[in-house]
């Protein structure tokens, strides 16, 4: 009997909620001020993605070199099976074509 009552509960409430979520108006249209401010959130937004993903990449870099460090130390030989990174990797080729067959 609980768990109905908790299913007509849910129920009731996800229906409830799916009204007022409908009859919100929908949001003004931006002006040239919220445009600029939009742009401007944006690129500093990526801006502070490529500073993470740099940082993330240097602290990386240091935890492996450390590991290295201490496996050198250990005596063992450790060879990094590292693939390649963005800032390593070539440009890549456009495919070779292929002749026409007649």
């Amino acid at each position: 009997m609980t768990t109905l009552r908790a299913l007509v509960v849910a129920v009731l409430v996800a229906g409830t909620f799916s009204l007022a979520v409908a009859k919100l108006p929908p949001p003004p249209p931006l002006d040239d001020n919220a445009k600029a401010a939009a742009e401007e959130k944006k690129a500093k937004d990526a801006a502070t993605a490529a500073a993470d993903a740099a940082a993330l990449a240097r602290a990386q870099d240091r935890v492996a070199a450390h590991y290295l460090a201490e496996q050198r130390a250990k005596g063992k030989v450790v060879t990094p099976q590292m693939g390649r990174t963005a800032q390593s990797a070539p440009a890549a080729a456009a495919p070779a074509k292929t002749p026409a067959r007649k």
